[in-house]
């Protein structure tokens, strides 16, 4: 398991609430100094711990999406590639391996119900895919 140093976790919390947060900024909310701020991003970069920056959508806007959990049962020798398959649809937010009667569950974020759909209906076609369950968020009661 890997242990981070205290300064090292503050920085990427205070990086996961604004990843574009100067670093000037950074530093004074850590209370050290700028170089010390650029040189652990850097490190942290360097092992790989930090692998990129991303986009980050307000609360207002997914309210306007549809989102659906799909869990996938597969033929076992075929989930390397329905990964590859299922990581190019746009609507696919993120796909996890789980235990149970299913292999997979896809977290699906649509315009529209159609959309949505349309989707599903993609991830049934697909080469290995034995079945599918789709449940709709109704509500999300909260979010980290």
């Amino acid at each position: 398991m890997l242990e981070l140093p205290q300064l090292d976790q503050q920085l990427l919390q205070l990086l996961a609430e604004n990843a574009r947060a100067p670093v000037a900024e950074l530093a004074r909310k850590l209370r050290v100094s700028r170089a010390t701020v650029q040189s652990h991003i850097d490190l942290l970069q360097a092992q790989g711990i930090i692998q990129g920056y991303t986009l980050r959508l307000s609360n207002a806007y997914h309210r306007t999406l549809v989102e659906a959990h799909v869990w996938i049962a597969t033929e076992q020798k075929r989930v390397a590639g329905l990964t590859r398959q299922l990581q190019a649809m746009a609507d696919v937010r993120s796909l996890h391996s789980i235990s149970g009667e299913f292999d997979l569950v896809a977290i699906i974020k649509s315009a529209s119900t159609e959309d949505l759909d349309s989707c599903v209906d993609q991830i049934s076609c697909l080469e290995g895919v034995i079945r599918t369950q789709t449940s709709v968020v109704l509500s999300t009661k909260f979010e980290r």
